[in-house]
């Protein structure tokens, strides 16, 4: 058999080739796009739990992305407590394939990717979904994943206020100094869901709840804002999708009903939200297939649970940049 090579990329040497943040978004909006084109095979994720869902699990997640000539697997552990024993909550590997002949193309450490791609969803949908002139950013939760919807967001808007919130007090204040070095402005922090939501433009909701909690008001959320709740566990009352003009998901096949976890879950269940009332999958819109945003008076929900594509498309805007900077290792795998 021929030599085959993996491109091997760690923790390290993600960090070294520092995307820029046109960078992370241009790739993901080449997988949205494909999506929307009917160019990509998502299949829905499936889980693994050890032990109990409030204690953490592993999501499977596979894509294909025809344009980019790459099939992966990604594999991303998500466990609550890891923050006592010094380590991110969410980690990840993601392997690449050649489509047509299933080699190995590239082993990647994916922890950032998980956190860039779901940050570059949020605010790819924001461009499309929220009013041009969103000044004000609310932000409940403080994991890997909510520095890049903040910095992402703050790239595209330039907000005047920036609202933070998360349970413990060490963690969001950590959160907030990240940021205010990072971005270079102010942020607030709030001990409480109310302060941090009501009112606010854009509202997103990264909780991490041990059983869905409805602390998330409908009665907080004001005409023409944009909604992105996407915690594992639901926080929203369930007359939530009763204001909304738009409801978007990022892939109807795993958001569908019967399927574990997910803000809208319960919503979905119970026929609320259902494929004939869903305005689009967000790829439909990033492609031009459907509107986004119509008008300023329009009241939008946009509920991602994560993209195998994006995944793909981040890994391999990755190596294509490792290659020319000359980052990582090769492993000889045959």
């Amino acid at each position: 058999m021929q030599e085959i090579w993996i491109d091997y990329l760690n923790a390290i040497d993600a960090k070294a080739l520092a995307l820029s943040n046109d960078e992370i978004l241009d790739a993901v909006t080449k997988a949205l796009d494909a999506q929307g084109r009917g160019e990509t095979v998502i299949e829905p994720r499936v889980h693994l739990v050890p032990e109990s869902s409030d204690k953490g699990h592993f999501n499977v997640l596979r894509g294909y992305v025809k344009p980019l000539d790459y099939a992966g697997v990604k594999v991303a552990g998500d466990f609550v407590d890891n923050y006592k024993q010094g380590l991110p909550s969410e980690m990840a590997v993601l392997n690449l394939f050649d489509p047509r002949t299933g080699v190995p193309k590239a082993i990647i450490d994916a922890t950032a990717i998980t956190d860039m791609r779901t940050g570059a969803v949020t605010a790819i949908g924001a461009r499309h979904l929220a009013r041009k002139d969103s000044k004000i950013l609310g932000h409940i939760g403080a994991r890997g994943t909510s520095y890049w919807n903040v910095r992402l967001l703050d790239h595209l808007f330039d907000f005047d206020e920036i609202r933070v919130h998360s349970r413990r007090p060490e963690s969001r204040d950590a959160f907030a100094a990240r940021l205010e070095k990072d971005l270079g402005k102010k942020i607030i922090v709030t001990d409480n869901w109310e302060d941090c939501l009501k009112g606010a433009d854009i509202m997103i909701e990264a909780s991490r709840l041990p059983e869905p909690t409805p602390l998330f008001k409908t009665a907080w959320v004001k005409k023409g804002a944009f909604v992105v709740p996407y915690g594992t566990m639901s926080a929203l009352e369930f007359d939530l999708t009763d204001i909304m003009d738009k409801v978007v998901v990022d892939d109807w096949g795993q958001c569908g009903p019967g399927r574990p976890f997910g803000a809208l879950r319960r919503h979905v269940d119970e026929g609320k939200v259902t494929a004939e009332t869903l305005h689009a999958e967000i790829g439909q819109i990033v492609c031009g297939a459907k509107p986004g945003r119509e008008n300023d008076d329009e009241t939008i929900l946009f509920w991602h649970r994560g993209l195998s594509t994006t995944d793909v498309a981040l890994g391999a805007a990755m190596v294509d940049k490792a290659r020319r900077m000359n980052i990582g290792q090769r492993l000889r795998f045959a």
